[in-house]
Formats: C-alpha cells, structure tokens, sequence
C-alpha cells in the first residue's frame, strides 16, 4: 500500500517505531491495543507491521503446553509463534514471518553463536550493550527487510517482570538513539471499579507508570483499560500523576466486538496524539468497510451453534484461531457463532476410576444432537483421542456437519475405518505403536529427526484439489484447483490404506508434494463431511472467512 502520509523529521525518513507495554497483570488486550494501533495506522495508508516481544527463554512457542500459554500460531514460513502473531495477521490481513515473534531464547541463542564464532573480538558478554544491541538489531531488521513506515513492538508481560528488563532496556535505548519524532511508547493500564465503592480507581495505573519510569521510560500515551469510559476526574487523575497530557489518556472501553477497537481508539483521539508526536502530516483515516465488518460481529440475525470437541479446551485461547474463523464465517451470513467447548474425554468409555461418577456425556453421544456442527481441532496424544473417534463416527452416522482439522483429520479416518471399512483395530502409530492396520503413521522424514522443537511438518505448502468434489466447490474461486494452507503435523494418512477407504464411500479430495501426502476427505452422501490435514483456521480473515469454515457454518445454520 502507498503511503499518503507525510513524514516530517529530521532523521531522514527513518521507520518509526511504536512501543506497547502493559503493566498491572497480564490479560489486558495490549495485543488487540497494538493490532488496532497498526490497523489504524495502516487505514491512513502507511506501511505498517508489528513485532511481539515474548520475553521467556524457550526458542518459540512450540514446544509449550496449550493449555498454560494458548494457541501456536504458525506463520507461512514455519515460525512456531504466540498466538498474537494471529491477532496482527487477522486485522493488518498480511503474513507475518517467524522473524516477527522475539523471544528470550532467540536472542541468547544469537548472542551465545556469536560469541563462540568470535565475533566480539574477546569482549566480556554482557547484558547491555550485546543482549540489548541483539534486541535492537532483530527490531530493525524487519523494518529494513520489508520497507516499514511505521512497526509497532508489543512487548510481553508487565512491567517490574524481571525477564522483560534487557527488552524494556532495548526499547529505551532505541528512543535515545532514534528521537522522540521516530519513537513512542503507549503503556496499557487498568482502572477497576471496585463494587463497593462504585468509582474507577487510578492508583494502579499511577503505580504501573512509576515502575515503568524508574526503568527509564516515560509514556507518552496511556490506554487505560476500563468498562465504561472514563470519567472526567479519573482521566484528569490519572494525567497529573502520570505526567501525561490528558488528550494522551485514551479511554480503552469494553467494545462489543475486538474489531471494533480501532473505532473506540480513534473516537478517543488516539491517531492524533500518535500524529503530532510521530510528525505524521495529512492524516485522513480510509475506513473502506472495516466498519461494516466489524458491525458484522455484534449487528446479526439469528445463531448457529457448533460443538468444539477437543483435548485442551479448559483453556479456550488453545483454540483462539478456531474461534475467530468460526466467527468470521458466521457473521459472515449474519449469524452469531454460539461455541461450547467439550473435553474430547466426556466421550470415552471405562474411564471411571474407583468411586467416580461416570462422566456427563461418556457414551451419551446423543447429546450432541443440540448442535447445528460439530469441530475437531488439532491435538497431539493419546488422551481423549478414542472420545474424538466416537465423535467423528456419530457425527457420519447422524448426517450433523463435521469439520475435522489435522489431528481431526487423521482421527475422522479411523473412525471410518472402524465402523465404515470394518477394521475394528485400525488406529494411529501414534496412539498404539503396535497396531495391525495403522492408517495413520509417522512421516519417514520425520524418523531422523531428534529435537523436537520446529521439526514438525510445518508452514505453507501447495495443496492440488482433485476436480467435481465438495472440496472443489468450497475452494471453487480457485480456478488453477491450488491452494497454499499452513501446516503443522508428524503424521499423515497412510496410502496403503486408500483403495479400502474410497471403495467404502470416502473421496480423499486433496493432496501435495506431488500425491504423497492426502490433505482433504469428505463423505459426498452426507450433508457436510469434511476435514483437513492442514491448519485452515491460520487463513481466515474477518470479512475473508477461510473457505472450508465459511462452507461448514453455512451447512450448521442450514440445519438451525
């Protein structure tokens, strides 16, 4: 996108950086604050991206439990990453790189090659200035690899975190060195209303700004996150004893929709304290139809409700792509996605142990008649896979709209295989090394490989769809038959298997790598049957809802 806006400093057009911390507790939203920045920005024209800091010392997020740190976002390069790198892709609606997601581990990790290949000349290492030039460096890479205007750096956790310190360090580092016209820091706060008293407090928002002061940082803008608006006073206390404008306290209020945030921002002024601090001259905000989708998520006409079974879901933010997809698809038709999450293990029986009551749902898989779709999402592992078989076959059985993705995928064909094909002991290496009729197994490449961070099937590949099935019509805008879908997998269907598997009624619609590798399956007799070996969810925008979501609620709402 052409930028429209004038750049005026005296640093000859340098990228400006704008930095998002966060400070009371975590689970603020500075990731929805620092999306909605760069869409804004991004709406005045400039060439924007965004960059999360994440300051713990594994490498990347993949080999993390989802369930203590959420989803793994994957990008088209194959970085394993936190789950706001999926936030930025969905509002800016561009591919982010591994490069975007910096982590503790990165950094040390370059720091420590360096090191060993001589590279500072016999120099004690140390945090400042070499950790902190690593940060500096990693920063200004991708504003010089893509020809940012403008990055916005989210960094991680809350202030007085002793991991983020060399982070926060780098950032104040980067404003002496750039100027104040090149760089700004927007620190996103709480103010809580208490029941008993009844008023927005600002002493944590006053506390959260001395901490970040005595490191160094003064803000120049504060997000004040708050359920309703600000008051007068409060944003007036809040002005004075953070030594910040009042026009620069931005009032962060509950929004009906996270896409409606870039509104609430600039209704509060956000684009024109950000313009006179970053020396942005004729800015004329080009909303296009970012209003009209966003009035989409809270402005619908009825509900479709889908079942998401799966093995994480005591945490939902395992699943956060999977959400958004859901809910771009339905509002989309104009519909409100109503999700309720189930723990693939309600559907397993035996599972009691001594003086337990039998799970809620175990064997009762009528319960699932309630809903209009049922979803499987990825996992790894044995728990609750054989609740997620049962589920995949009851849903073929009852002719209710499945959508499988990668691990429901892989576990939808076994279930076809046991009660379709009647290879009652068929299952997944995975799950049963020594199973007779192993419909699943391990990828030979993958035999080789030791470590098990990024060494998974991971990224984009091309996918080939094979013409006049249902997955021709959902992809049909595609007229070359190719799409390119993010994956992240170890095993895949085994081939062997294939002509029992279509003589028995199922279409393996999609394939890559020239044929090795089957990609989609659908049952052409049922109302909606489909699943996926790649990650579709990564694709869908709002407004854009990715094909195979769009195609699934539109067959549950047709039933609701």
């Amino acid at each position: 996108m052409q930028s429209k806006v004038n750049i005026e400093d005296n640093n000859n057009n340098k990228t400006k950086f704008i930095f998002i911390t966060g400070g009371v507790m975590s689970g603020l939203g500075k990731g929805v604050i620092t999306s909605s920045t760069a869409k804004l920005l991004q709406l005045l024209g400039l060439k924007v991206s965004c960059i999360k800091i994440d300051p713990y010392v594994n490498y990347d997020a993949g080999t993390m439990n989802p369930i203590a740190h959420g989803e793994v976002f994957v990008t088209e390069d194959g970085g394993e990453c936190d789950m706001d790198i999926g936030n930025y892709e969905r509002f800016l609606d561009i591919a982010m790189t591994k490069d975007h997601n910096i982590t503790t581990g990165r950094v040390y990790l370059d720091v420590i090659q360096s090191e060993r290949e001589g590279k500072y000349l016999g120099q004690c290492v140390q945090i400042i200035p070499h950790i902190t030039d690593a940060i500096k460096n990693r920063l200004r890479k991708v504003a010089n690899d893509e020809g940012l205007d403008i990055v916005v750096v989210e960094c991680g956790g809350t202030i007085g975190d002793i991991e983020s310190l060399p982070f926060l360090e780098a950032l104040r580092q980067i404003k002496l060195e750039d100027g104040h016209s090149n760089t700004l820091f927007i620190h996103v706060t709480l103010a809580p209303v208490l029941d008993v008293v009844g008023e927005q407090k600002t002493k944590p928002t006053q506390h959260s700004v001395q901490e970040l002061r005595r490191i160094g940082i003064q803000p120049d803008i504060l997000a004040v996150r708050c359920k309703t608006p600000l008051t007068f006073d409060a944003r007036r206390k809040i002005s004075l004893f953070a030594s910040v404008e009042e026009k620069c306290v931005i009032s962060c209020y509950d929004a009906p929709s996270i896409y409606k945030v870039p509104e609430v921002l600039e209704s509060q002024g956000m684009i024109k304290v950000i313009a006179e601090n970053l020396l942005l001259k004729n800015c004329h905000l080009q909303w296009r139809d970012w209003k009209s989708i966003a009035k989409s998520f809270y402005d619908y006409n009825g509900f479709v409700k889908i079942a998401v079974v799966g093995k994480y879901v005591t945490l939902p933010d395992s699943y956060v792509s999977i959400y958004h997809a859901l809910s771009h698809a339905s509002a989309h038709i104009g519909r409100k996605v109503e999700v309720e999450w189930i723990d693939s293990e309600e559907f397993e029986q035996n599972r009691r142990g001594v003086g337990e009551q039998e799970p809620k749902n175990s064997s009762n898989l009528s319960f699932l008649r309630k809903f209009d779709g049922i979803l499987v999402p990825g996992g790894f592992g044995r728990r609750g896979s054989e609740g997620i078989i049962n589920v995949a076959n009851f849903s073929r059985q009852e002719n209710i709209p499945y959508l499988g993705i990668c691990f429901g995928f892989q576990l939808a064909i076994i279930a076809f295989a046991r009660n379709a094909c009647n290879l009652q002991g068929a299952s997944s290496t995975e799950l049963d090394p020594n199973t007779k009729d192993p419909v699943i197994v391990f990828m030979p490449e993958q035999r080789s490989m030791h470590n098990m961070g990024g060494t998974m099937r991971l990224g984009k590949h091309k996918i080939t769809i094979i013409p006049h099935t249902n997955a021709s019509r959902i992809y049909g805008g595609n007229k070359t038959n190719v799409i390119y879908r993010r994956h992240r997998h170890r095993y895949e269907f085994n081939q062997d298997y294939r002509k029992l598997i279509e003589n028995h009624g199922m279409v393996l619609s999609g394939h890559s790598d020239n044929g090795r590798r089957i990609e989609m399956l659908e049952i052409a007799k049922h109302k909606f049957y489909f699943a996926v070996q790649y990650h579709s969810e990564f694709n869908s925008r709002p407004g854009i809802p990715e094909q195979a979501f769009e195609a699934f609620i539109k067959a549950a709402a047709s039933t609701s």
